[in-house]
């Protein structure tokens, strides 16, 4: 059957417009300048759950923001639905500047680098004395990435009911990183909890380790269940809540204006998109001593002027081997 009569003029034919060119194309985007600040709390499957003044927000990343990704404590500029009722949807138009970036590799050889945690002002490194056995290559992955990162670290050792703490503290302790160790009956009975918040008032801490060493059941007794609750991760496709440690979780700290930041377990920690020349700002003692280095020193190499310093006594033998063990870590797998 003919659709058109006998005689048509190509007037008379419909045709489909092509899918390219039929939009204008402009570099100039929306400022969003009445966009309100937000907090990214968890982020899941696309889904980024925020918070809003005091209000819990769910959005989506706006496409003008292109592969750029909104992690677990970025602050960010929020459009839209804002009054995280049900059904409700936000949207990010802006992520703004980065005070610190928490990042890590699958492992030395993979280059494609995954930012775990933002805007967080220390890492705290949760360690097992016993059951499991400390893993000191792992903690020295984890105080590379912080240094790199732009975060104080921290140490905190559970289970000193297990083992005593003195053996791993020495092996540290020429870094001057504060630490806290805790025993299983500590944290039951709360007099640990007193010594750990004491080092997390104020700041935005994100919390890292292994499994089984006791992270989250330390970041349970510091954050009351009615605020997880509150604030804690839901399935965007489900509206279930999940494990909040299969995915970085950021929470209040009770009482104080301080957050804690809960990650999953890890199993390894890749350093590939570390600078090895980055370390040694963590050495304040020992950088002046690099000024007499060869050009690209790695530091740990016959030419570095850096022996000759620490023997002239301007700094503590053990501080450079300190600095060389961190550095050796970049080169090493994590259960060498």
């Amino acid at each position: 059957m003919r659709r058109y009569g006998k005689h048509t003029d190509e007037d008379d034919i419909r045709t489909r417009p092509g899918r390219r060119n039929t939009r204008p194309r402009t570099n100039i985007r929306p400022k969003h300048e009445d966009a309100a600040e937000g907090l990214v709390l968890t982020v899941d499957r696309g889904r980024l759950t925020c918070l809003v003044e005091d209000r819990v927000v769910l959005a989506m990343k706006a496409r003008e923001l292109g592969r750029k990704a909104a992690v677990v404590g970025d602050r960010v500029a929020i459009v839209g639905d804002l009054t995280g009722k049900k059904d409700s949807l936000a949207r990010i138009v802006r992520i703004e500047e980065r005070t610190s970036v928490l990042r890590r590799t699958a492992d030395d050889d993979d280059p494609y680098e995954r930012v775990v945690v933002a805007n967080a002002d220390q890492l705290a490194v949760v360690t097992a004395l016993a059951d499991p056995e400390p893993r000191p290559r792992l903690i020295d992955r984890c105080l590379v990435a912080a240094y790199a990162g732009g975060l104080e670290p921290l140490l905190v050792l559970t289970k000193s009911d297990l083992a005593p703490p003195d053996k791993l503290l020495e092996l540290y302790g020429h870094l001057d990183i504060p630490h806290v160790v805790t025993s299983r009956e500590e944290l039951q009975n709360g007099t640990a909890l007193a010594r750990v918040r004491e080092q997390l008032d104020g700041k935005i801490t994100a919390f890292v380790g292994h499994s089984g060493v006791g992270k989250t059941t330390l970041v349970n007794s510091l954050v009351p269940e009615e605020q997880r609750r509150t604030t804690g991760h839901v399935n965007a496709v489900t509206g279930r809540g999940r494990h909040t440690t299969t995915s970085a979780l950021a929470l209040p700290l009770a009482g104080s204006d301080g957050w804690v930041i809960d990650t999953p377990g890890l199993r390894s920690f890749g350093l590939h998109h570390v600078d090895p020349s980055q370390v040694i700002h963590a050495f304040p003692d020992l950088e002046p001593g690099t000024e007499g280095c060869p050009r690209a020193c790695s530091h740990d190499e016959p030419d570095c002027a850096l022996d000759a310093w620490v023997a002239e006594g301007h700094a503590d033998p053990a501080r450079l081997y300190s600095l060389r063990r961190l550095l050796a870590t970049r080169e090493r797998k994590e259960g060498d």
